[in-house]
């Protein structure tokens, strides 16, 4: 029978999610779900959660809990890593010292200072899992949904080029969610063709019933009422000529224009700090979820958006489906580095993973990803090498810094940063001189 191993299943809330699509597929009735949290707390209540909602689906799973990550990964056909390194009092630090500096930030794990440093506290465990999976369970997929995205699969498949992993998110499905109501029709009815890389994934092609929908995306645009809604992303629109995948709360902080000062950040209603709010209701959601387990409380069960429970199916059954993943470019996007980390569709099916060809994207696309490429490709290989000299290098080319601070304030700020997170920095990192 299917083993599916969910690594971090203390993301308890996350868990149900992608339990619900997984379990309701039939291929999987009887199959064995085994999780792992170093908490011992949060995996307790996973496996009363994974219980409670394979009893709800009837679908005769067999859970296991593990505290030792190998008893988890062992003969495992999918592993699905959510972690979250650090947990909340890691996203202070984040939030905390860069404004110490002046330095503004709404999310803070996917590019940026915040991003950086996300990447470097998880690169290790990446590494240590990958390794783990060659030993335990070599021909599973690795199915990453932690960010930064582009960092860490970069990472899995820099360092073990035999494994299998693709990174997913769900930043283009709800996207284009959100484009059917601008643009007032059924989801259904759209279509579209995407490519870039992670949160910076452009709508190439958006099409309602076949047709061309940006001339009505644009119209749409002109709608203050709709234009209030998402004004950073309509706003890159209007000026570069595409839709971009990531909310406007995330876009905010990948560029120089709207965060930089006080003027620009009440124009475009930026949220400021937004993932330590979300952070603290994440804990509060956790708190509440256990109470009702406890309490013998229902749940809501319903299909997500996420691609998980569709690459299963496929490859156990060999029917296609088509997901936007994150994956090793090779020539893929032509005009962004060979070798970097690439969002496209990707076919998938009994064979496994088949990422599609894009050629180049439009200059002006590729230009705004690029810069990140880079930064990201500096991370990865200040992780892999334990050098500091190039983490310093990352911040000062990244885009929304090097808009606000100077040279030597963003290398006071990375010093700080690391000797904050300390032990889960790269020793290599940690243990060199400032």
């Amino acid at each position: 029978m299917t083993r599916i191993a969910m690594i971090g299943a203390g993301s308890v809330v996350f868990v149900k999610n992608l339990l619900t699509d997984l379990l309701s597929l039939p291929e999987l009735r009887g199959c064995t779900i085994a999780l792992h949290d170093i908490d011992p707390e949060r995996l307790e209540t996973a496996g009363l959660m994974a219980r409670w909602t394979s009893e709800q689906l009837t679908a005769g799973a067999r859970i296991e809990e593990h505290a030792e990550r190998w008893r988890c990964l062992a003969d495992a056909d999918f592993v699905i890593n959510m972690v979250q390194i650090g947990m909340h009092q890691a996203t202070l630090l984040d939030f905390e010292i860069p404004r110490k500096y002046g330095l503004k930030q709404t999310i803070a794990d996917t590019v940026g200072i915040g991003g950086i440093f996300r990447g470097l506290r998880t690169i290790p465990f990446m590494l240590a899992l990958a390794k783990d999976m060659r030993e335990l369970c070599p021909d599973a997929l690795l199915m990453n949904y932690t960010n930064p995205m582009s960092i860490l699969t970069w990472s899995v498949y820099c360092a073990y080029p035999e494994q299998r992993v693709v990174g997913l998110c769900h930043n283009v499905q709800f996207t284009a969610r959100d484009l059917a109501g601008y643009l007032g029709v059924d989801l259904a009815r759209l279509s579209y063709h995407c490519a870039g890389i992670n949160h910076m994934t452009w709508f190439l092609r958006l099409a309602v019933d076949g047709n061309d929908a940006y001339p009505q995306l644009r119209r749409a645009a002109e709608d203050m009422a709709i234009f209030a809604q998402d004004k950073v992303r309509f706003e890159l629109l209007r000026h570069l000529g595409w839709f971009v995948s990531e909310s406007s709360e995330h876009t905010a902080e990948y560029t120089p224009y709207f965060l930089r000062r006080d003027d620009q950040i009440a124009e475009y209603d930026v949220p400021v700090d937004e993932y330590i709010r979300r952070s603290e209701r994440n804990l509060r959601r956790y708190a509440e979820t256990r109470h009702k387990l406890l309490a013998g409380n229902s749940f809501p069960l319903e299909r997500s958006m996420e691609y998980g429970s569709d690459i299963v199916h496929a490859v156990l059954t060999g029917e296609p489906r088509l997901i936007y993943g994150n994956v090793k470019n090779t020539r893929l996007i032509e005009n962004l580095p060979e070798g970097c980390c690439v969002e496209v569709p990707v076919v998938v099916d009994r064979n496994g993973l088949r990422p599609c060809h894009i050629g180049d994207l439009p200059p002006e696309l590729a230009a705004h990803c690029a810069p990140h490429v880079f930064v990201q490709d500096l991370v990865v290989r200040a992780a892999l090498e334990g050098d500091r000299e190039r983490v310093y290098r990352a911040a000062v080319l990244d885009r929304h810094a090097a808009s606000v601070l100077t040279l030597r304030e963003i290398r006071a700020m990375v010093d700080e940063l690391i000797n904050a997170h300390g032990d889960a920095m790269p020793g290599g990192i940690r243990h060199q001189r400032a």
